[in-house]
């Protein structure tokens, strides 16, 4: 077998000499090169499959964000007036306080009958101005016992006059501002007698 300068040896299978030129077919390495992972081909489906945004959906998000802004800020402007509420309301308070002392002495001049000419009208006007700041005493004799406004010093007996557990004798007026006790009333404390307390017991 004689190979011609210019070609493969004659005779040689055509087939052969291509297998062993050590080069791929050109179909398989097109194949090769366009080849996609099956992962990828999914990707690629779904990005295709999904829909756009559109002005309404932008429209919709901006105006729950703007509603939600809206409602912080409503929420703000609560807490604030809320806040500003309780201080004005405890700073009245301490000044009431700061006042109880004055009442109290104003009172003891009252019933020793030394509040009479200028030193009344004062004392009516300061009343009057007290009151407008709902500065209401408390704690009268025969008032029924209340552990949230009365504080019992001592026990002042018994008496058929009442029928439950009563104020006796005032030590100290109570006052409170609104529904604020600012100072507990300081009381004796009488109970109903036991003769008046039987009967019911009995009828039970």
């Amino acid at each position: 077998m004689t190979a011609g300068p210019d070609g493969p040896a004659e005779g040689a299978d055509p087939e052969v000499s291509q297998e062993t030129s050590g080069e791929a077919p050109v179909d398989e390495a097109v194949d090769e090169a366009v080849e996609v992972p099956a992962d990828e081909e999914e990707v690629v489906e779904a990005e295709a499959v999904e829909t756009p945004r559109t002005v309404e959906d932008e429209l919709a998000e901006r105006t729950a964000d703007l509603q939600r802004l809206q409602a912080e800020y409503v929420n703000y402007r609560r807490r604030v007036e809320r806040d500003r509420a309780q201080s004005r309301q405890q700073g009245e308070a301490a000044v009431l306080r700061s006042l109880l002392t004055v009442l109290d002495d104003i009172g003891r001049a009252e019933q020793h009958g030394e509040l009479t000419g200028g030193f009344k009208a004062v004392a009516d006007a300061l009343h009057q101005a007290l009151k407008a700041h709902k500065l209401e005493g408390f704690g009268a004799e025969g008032d029924a016992f209340d552990p949230r406004l009365h504080e019992a010093l001592f026990a002042a007996g018994e008496s058929p006059d009442v029928q439950v557990t009563s104020v006796g004798p005032v030590v100290r007026t109570g006052y409170r501002m609104g529904d604020e006790v600012l100072r507990h009333a300081q009381v004796g404390v009488v109970e109903p007698a036991s003769g008046e307390s039987a009967p019911a017991a009995e009828d039970e």
